[in-house]
């Protein structure tokens, strides 16, 4: 009887997460399937989710109309160094939170909590008036420098590292280990799954970002996937881009 309930639960549960993976199987399903198939398909039922006549033209438009290799690229550079500094950054001062005693301690705890539930937007307005008179318009840094400090992702280490037994600093404090040493040679091997996580939180939540890249780059050059994803359907072909469907050659005539 228990092992029948069991098998029960694990049928409610995939058919479950089938149910909230549906959307995104559609997505992917729609992606092979031409575009006047993509919503005819719909009325079908469950043939939504099978592609009849499986191609890869869209993916094909996509790069042929749009610079989108280089704006993945331009993601891609920019999200992995924000998300190393930051890794960097949060991690030790989460560290510091955890293990150091100082003065203003708690004042900075309270701070960072504080921090914590203000939202990005309610002071998008006044970061970008800095960035500007910066002069970090249309630039990596402005991208990149004011989000490598995050509340979340300091808290979150410091959680961590208060768990990380005292014995283990007190002896590489003992051997002669300075704190940074012991630091990156004692706390940093053993804290792999934070750091895992943070990695992955940080890298998809700057990978989908939209808002902040729309305001500062106006440079084509330097656009991130997400905005030229956007501008796929309301701008022009690229100057660099190739024409689709590409013209016949003369040869073919």
């Amino acid at each position: 009887m228990k092992r029948k309930k069991i098998y029960a639960i694990y049928i409610v549960n995939t058919l479950l997460s089938l149910l909230y993976l549906s959307p995104l199987i559609w997505m992917i399903v729609s992606a092979f399937k031409p575009e006047n198939r993509i919503f005819a398909d719909m009325a079908k039922g469950l043939t939504a989710f099978i592609p009849a006549q499986p191609t890869f033209e869209n993916f094909k438009e996509v790069f042929f109309r749009s610079d989108m290799l280089h704006y993945i690229g331009n993601s891609i550079f920019y999200v992995t160094i924000l998300v190393g500094l930051s890794l960097v950054v949060n991690s030790m001062f989460g560290y510091a939170l955890a293990k150091f005693e100082f003065k203003g301690k708690d004042l900075l705890l309270t701070l960072v909590l504080a921090l914590l539930v203000l939202p990005i937007e309610s002071i998008m307005l006044s970061l970008f008036f800095i960035v500007n008179k910066l002069h970090w318009m249309d630039s990596y840094l402005a991208l990149i420098i004011p989000f490598i400090a995050k509340c979340f992702d300091i808290y979150l280490f410091r959680q961590f590292f208060l768990d990380v037994p005292d014995e283990l600093i007190e002896a590489a404090k003992i051997d002669g280990a300075s704190p940074f040493r012991t630091f990156a040679r004692v706390v940093v091997p053993i804290s792999k799954p934070v750091f895992a996580t943070v990695f992955i939180l940080d890298f998809v939540a700057y990978w989908s970002d939209f808002m902040w890249p729309l305001l500062i780059i106006t440079d084509s050059t330097k656009r991130t996937v997400q905005i030229g994803l956007q501008t796929f359907f309301t701008e022009p072909p690229s100057a660099t881009a190739q024409s689709w469907p590409p013209s016949p050659s003369p040869q073919c005539r």
